[in-house]
């Protein structure tokens, strides 16, 4: 018969498992006294840069040549966040 572990000795072999809870904390800046974090101004950032360039691409004909515009305008939006993810809260 196999002995139990004690919960003691499980939370002691969970620990390694938790190595992603940094003292650190998230990436966060003030805005009007409050933290935001930073994933949502670059989701932000993002939704606006694929407005824009739609918005731009109507204006020059080029929304018509697309083919999957959906597709095209999240790739957009989802390039430049993690762009400015990388240039602004980047490691360096």
């Amino acid at each position: 018969m196999i002995p139990k572990p004690s919960h003691r000795f499980l939370s002691v072999l969970l620990v390694p498992l938790m190595s992603g809870c940094t003292f650190r904390g998230a990436p966060s800046f003030p805005i009007v006294g409050a933290y935001f974090p930073a994933w949502m101004m670059c989701g932000l950032t993002g939704i606006a840069v694929a407005l824009i360039l739609r918005v731009i691409f109507l204006l020059t004909g080029i929304d018509a040549l697309l083919s999957f515009r959906l597709f095209t305008y999240v790739a957009l939006g989802v390039l430049s966040a993690l762009a400015l993810w990388v240039f602004v809260f980047g490691p360096g």
